[in-house]
């Protein structure tokens, strides 16, 4: 299938698809003429980097995850470890950013509440 049935069945751009082509997420086949060609594992590697993506997973892991997944790099404990590391180092970005979100929506919930003629329907 070509780049444009790709961005159809899985919502991302051409642009982003080609991207993560240039980040070697993706290795679509080229035609003769040079057209990329996709195959369904790769719909379902760009749906897999998407919600990756959309939870806040940098690229740089994803790319370490696929890889993994796909046996094509030669795991050793030391790599074992340091993917562990990186998997800590994530989760604790993650809940940097929901205590951040939990204040701001705590502040805007009590603006809410205080604001006159504001406070309805929130919780």
């Amino acid at each position: 299938m070509r780049i444009g049935d790709v961005e159809r069945r899985t919502g991302v751009a051409v642009r982003m698809l080609r991207y993560y082509e240039e980040q070697e997420l993706l290795e679509p086949q080229r035609l003769p003429n040079g057209y990329r060609t996709y195959t369904e594992a790769d719909v379902e590697k760009v749906r897999t980097i998407k919600d990756l993506s959309r939870s806040g997973v940098p690229i740089r892991f994803i790319k370490i995850v696929l890889d993994r997944q796909h046996g094509r790099t030669t795991w050793t404990s030391t790599c074992d470890e340091i993917l562990a590391g990186m998997v800590r180092e994530q989760i604790t970005e993650l809940d940097t950013k929901i205590d951040c979100l939990t204040t701001s929506r705590a502040a805007l919930t009590q603006f809410l509440h205080t604001a006159p003629s504001c406070g309805d329907g929130v919780e």
